[in-house]
């Protein structure tokens, strides 16, 4: 027994030492990995999310458009500024049996308080280009006229243009007749000049002023 004594102690030496490295050493590198993971974690969860770009996109803005003439519901129609003139139309009900959609431009975008006027067949091509207007802006000061009409009395060519269905050259001729016959004396006299008849005159008649 004596001889074994001493190979013993070493033995159990040697067992010591595994079992605390086992139990010890190894148990403390398990847990810097946990924790290793359980940082990670946290910054996962505390970290932003990447959104994509197209997801942050501004939505199409609506706008307000006035569709006149040969269409089923004419009025005024909330839309996008996306949508195009035969959108337009389209929520207006579609052409009536005698539109006459042969100028209009279907592709062409809309804008904010557009006016879409669309002629009938009965309308001749000079009418029908002046009436379809794609913006109508009336200057509320235009003339001195605080009403917010213009008063084609006094009205240049860049303000009569500004009215539905008057181009250059029924303003010119606006402008001509006044200087020949004198200052209109009602706002129905305007259908003295050449060139506008009752159907451009319905268009007119709430805009415009003899005063």
């Amino acid at each position: 027994m004596e001889k074994y004594k001493k190979q013993v102690t070493i033995l159990g030496s040697v067992l010591a030492v595994i079992v605390v490295y086992f139990f010890f050493i190894q148990d403390s590198s398990n847990s810097a990995t946990i924790e290793t993971i359980d940082q990670n974690a946290l910054a996962t969860i505390g970290s932003t999310p990447n959104i994509p770009e197209t997801e942050m996109e501004d939505t199409p803005q609506t706008i307000i458009v006035d569709v006149k003439g040969a269409v089923k519901f004419p009025g005024v129609y909330t839309l996008s500024e996306e949508q195009r003139i035969i959108d337009a139309i389209e929520a207006a009900g579609g052409y009536t049996d005698d539109a006459n959609p042969m100028l209009i431009n279907h592709a062409q975008k809309l804008q904010d308080e557009m006016v879409v006027y669309i002629p009938n067949s009965s309308e001749d091509a000079l009418e029908e280009m002046e009436l379809f207007l794609q913006m109508t802006e009336i200057n509320s000061t235009s003339s001195g006229n605080s009403s917010g009409k213009i008063n084609i009395n006094k009205a240049a060519e860049s303000e009569l243009t500004q009215l539905p269905g008057i181009g250059p050259s029924k303003a010119s001729a606006i402008i001509q007749h006044r200087s020949e016959q004198g200052n209109f004396r009602t706002v129905e006299d305007l259908k003295q000049v050449t060139g506008i008849g009752d159907k451009t005159f319905e268009q007119l008649k709430d805009l415009i002023d003899v005063k």
